[in-house]
């Protein structure tokens, strides 16, 4: 069973936006202010910078493969199972994390504001954490578009209220705080962009969630961007205001933007902006709760998890055991410190990015006949290649803590797929396809063409008619060498002989008179002979590709692609809509590249069957 496709480009916006502030603007600018100084601005801004060359490869990832789990699905389809469990894994430990972070940050906010008895604050705190989860889990269980209204409303609240202390706090700021600009030096920056980082992750929410987007094609690219840049903007003018305001009296702080607004706006200000922080949290554990059970969705459907998890209710259409078992997590990781996996969050979303980077080049070297985004990467290869190596260098200025988590995190995830993953599935991978190419062998099993195919299908909405079901059963004729057209003629007619009844020379005699007749030939590089057939409600059809050219006339030495259609008198009208058809293929962007390069029979038939043109 499919999920429901419920969310459009507003909610695509929110669940983005909705994720990436919460703790990123209201917890962790006084922790990075004590690392960078008045600096940090710049933090964030390179943090911004550096996403944006993950956003560019994921977007068109997930556009080609809009599938629940979002990078998993796309990382172990270009890297392999192995990569892709262990990518799968964390980014779902990861995101169940940020949201028990979330949480667990809601209430330290409200305990500023609302009146909780000494030496209990930790007991409610968690309680209250633990309710708040149940009732998102309850939220996510009736369906992702009643999650995705409720994020709108969070969102619409949040931005409010932001906007508010911007336009107040901005007059109040006083440029003295900004000197020294970056006390600890250009390093303590670099490595701070590496901290707040994890306030970007949450544009990887949208990729678990493609399967319910409808459009992804469209919706999906411009939902991240839109968020990326709503939220770099926000981030830049919270945090100049509150640096500004405050100085170094926002170090260490984990409630800054709320210090700051009491700074400039006294005791309601800080209550306002209080609310704004739980409001931002609530948004960042519903996203994190509806966007991690999609992983567990995944890996439960490619068989690296017990095959339960994989299952979509029926009622509801969601994912109710991933849902349930995702909750799980994040009730159990209110009781943990967070302070070094939050670090560690961090650090795995960084490696999601040069994964779904390296994913980006691996797919478009490969030579997969049937990756085909709606959005396409600009400037590639530069942006995965400065991705990948911007990503590194934070990484070491993060220091050997940050390594050792990820290690830890790295081998319990391959542990899992070697111990019950790698037993049960192996899938084609387009690394495969790449080393074939490469080495010019017999690797990959085509299964990851028709995995495609069908995700095209879905994405696209292709309704099989019967242009299509005849294009899956036909004749196919690859023909290396240069051939003349009686000679093509032959190889032709002995193929499609038997299929309308008639023997070799009869279809071969059909085809040269209509070749007689008129000239088949439309364009330089295409012909389309069609024959009419004795008897009744017949119709065939045979593809042909030519590399180095069928020779039909002196104007015509080189002909490539050939549709041959032979049909019966009362198949005239389908007869019609077929040729209206090859028009519209052979007119659709890309097709005569592919044409060209497909490598097999079964591609040729994909070309054909995957170009866009109307159907009945």
């Amino acid at each position: 069973m499919k999920l429901k496709k419920g969310l459009g480009l507003v909610h695509v916006f929110c669940i983005a936006s909705g994720a990436m502030i919460s703790s990123g603007l209201f917890v962790l600018p006084g922790l990075a202010h004590a690392e960078a100084g008045p600096a940090v601005v710049v933090s964030y801004l390179l943090a911004g910078l550096l996403a944006i060359t993950g956003l560019l490869s994921i977007a068109e990832l997930t556009t080609a493969m809009p599938k629940a789990g979002g990078d998993y699905f796309f990382i172990s389809r270009s890297m392999g199972d192995a990569v892709g469990a262990v990518s799968g894994l964390l980014s779902w430990f990861s995101l169940s994390l940020k949201s028990a972070f979330a949480l667990v940050g809601l209430m330290a906010f409200a305990s500023v504001i609302l009146p909780i008895p000494p030496g209990s604050q930790y007991l409610i705190e968690r309680a209250v954490g633990v309710l708040l989860c149940a009732g998102f889990v309850g939220i996510n269980l009736f369906g992702a578009k009643e999650a995705a209204r409720l994020q709108v409303a969070l969102v619409a609240g949040l931005f409010a209220l932001m906007i508010f202390y911007v336009v107040r706090g901005f007059p109040e700021i006083d440029v003295r705080q900004f000197e020294p600009f970056a006390p600890n030096g250009l390093r303590a920056v670099f490595a701070t962009a590496g901290l707040v980082f994890v306030s970007y992750g949450g544009l990887i929410n949208v990729a678990c969630v493609a399967e319910d987007v409808k459009d992804p094609g469209r919706t999906i690219p411009l939902g991240m961007i839109l968020s990326l840049v709503v939220a770099s903007i926000f981030y830049t003018l919270m945090i100049l205001v509150t640096s500004g305001v405050l100085g170094d009296k926002m170090d260490g702080s984990l409630t800054p933007i709320s210090d700051g607004a009491e700074a400039v706006l006294g005791r309601g200000g800080m209550i306002a902006m209080s609310i704004a922080a739980i409001c931002a949290f609530l948004t960042t554990a519903n996203a994190g709760i509806m966007s991690a059970s999609r992983y567990v969705l995944a890996l439960g459907r490619d068989g690296m998890l017990p095959q339960r998890f994989g299952t979509i209710g029926s009622r509801f259409r969601t994912p109710h055991a991933a849902i349930l078992v995702t909750g799980g997590l994040v009730t159990a990781a209110l009781f943990v410190n967070l302070k070094i996996l939050v670090e560690a969050a961090s650090t795995v979303f960084m490696m999601t990015f040069v994964l779904s980077s390296v994913a980006t080049v691996v797919l478009r070297e490969s030579g997969v006949q049937n990756y085909r985004p709606s959005f396409r990467a600009p400037l590639y290869p530069w942006p995965q290649i400065a991705g990948i190596i911007a990503f590194a260098f934070i990484v070491v200025e993060m220091g050997e803590e940050a390594f050792v988590v990820l290690a830890v995190l790295v081998l319990a995830g391959f542990c899992t797929y070697w111990f019950y993953g790698r037993k049960r599935t192996q899938r084609d991978s387009a690394l495969l396809h790449l080393v074939r190419k490469i080495a010019d062998r017999k690797l990959a099993s085509g299964s990851l063409e028709l995995e495609l195919k069908n995700i095209i299908r879905e994405r696209d909405n292709i309704v099989e008619d019967r242009f299509d079901k005849l294009v899956e059963r036909c004749a196919i004729l690859d023909i290396g060498d240069p051939i003349d057209v009686k000679e093509f003629f032959g190889l032709a007619a002995e193929m499609i002989a038997e299929r309308v009844k008639m023997t070799p020379e009869e279809v071969l005699e059909l085809l040269l008179a209509r070749e007689e007749d008129g000239g088949t030939v439309l364009t330089p590089s295409l012909a389309v002979p069609h024959v009419v057939l004795k008897g009744e409600k017949a119709f065939e059809i045979l593809l042909a590709r030519s590399r180095r050219g069928i020779w039909f006339s002196d104007a015509a030495p080189e002909v490539h692609t050939v549709f041959i259609l032979l049909g019966t008198k009362d198949q005239r009208h389908f007869h019609l809509q077929s040729l209206a058809a090859i028009a519209q293929v052979v007119q659709s962007p890309g097709f005569e590249e592919r044409w060209m390069s497909a490598p097999d029979e079964q591609s040729l038939r994909d070309v054909v069957l995957l170009a866009q043109r109307s159907r009945n």
